[in-house]
């Protein structure tokens, strides 16, 4: 006796790009309207990876960061700022993306958290992987740092690393909560 069940499902996802200026500036609510939005009424753990290139052009962007957490801290539970390689050995190096599962483990981020990433295109294909596939999906807001990382990098929702010499080899598919460009980035190029 042979028996069959089959369902069709719809899953719907919001892909929210955003566009500012002085993103980490108290002034500017946008950030943490943006988490506030994924729980409504209760404060969102943050883990903030920084792209390395993004942190030697931007000697202040921790501070600020920090700084803004602590001023919306009623919304943002600030965890800690990671430092990863940038560039293409972001996604070739596996102690980066096992750099970020290993802060994702030690500062207790769960499906209830959100990580950050900042920089280039390779980090956050690299960090949105990470985020994937922890407790298998942690929420990410991505904020690209480069021309080519605002117009494709970051608003796809392709995740991934490279392996056996081809690139994105290991990957998945994730929804970002938001993807939010902020113009002053693009100073330092």
């Amino acid at each position: 006796m042979n028996t069959s069940i089959e369902r069709t499902f719809t899953v719907t996802y919001n892909h929210r790009l955003l566009f500012t200026r002085s993103l980490f500036s108290s002034e500017n609510p946008l950030f943490r309207d943006v988490v506030a939005s994924s729980r409504s009424g209760q404060r969102v753990r943050l883990l903030f990876v920084l792209d390395s290139g993004v942190s030697l052009a931007w000697p202040n962007l921790k501070t600020a960061i920090s700084s803004y957490c602590e001023a919306y801290s009623g919304d943002l539970d600030f965890s800690s700022i990671r430092i990863v390689i940038g560039g293409e050995e972001a996604k070739n190096d596996e102690a980066a993306l096992q750099q970020v599962l290993d802060a994702i483990e030690r500062e207790r981020i769960c499906r209830h958290s959100l990580i950050v990433a900042i920089g280039g295109g390779a980090v956050i294909d690299m960090v949105g992987y990470a985020a994937a596939i922890a407790h298998r999906g942690i929420g990410i807001i991505r904020v690209p740092t480069t021309v080519l990382a605002q117009n494709d990098a970051a608003v796809g929702v392709k995740n991934g690393i490279n392996a056996y010499g081809k690139k994105n080899f290991i990957g998945t598919f994730a929804t970002p909560l938001a993807i939010i460009n902020d113009a002053d980035f693009l100073d330092t190029l």
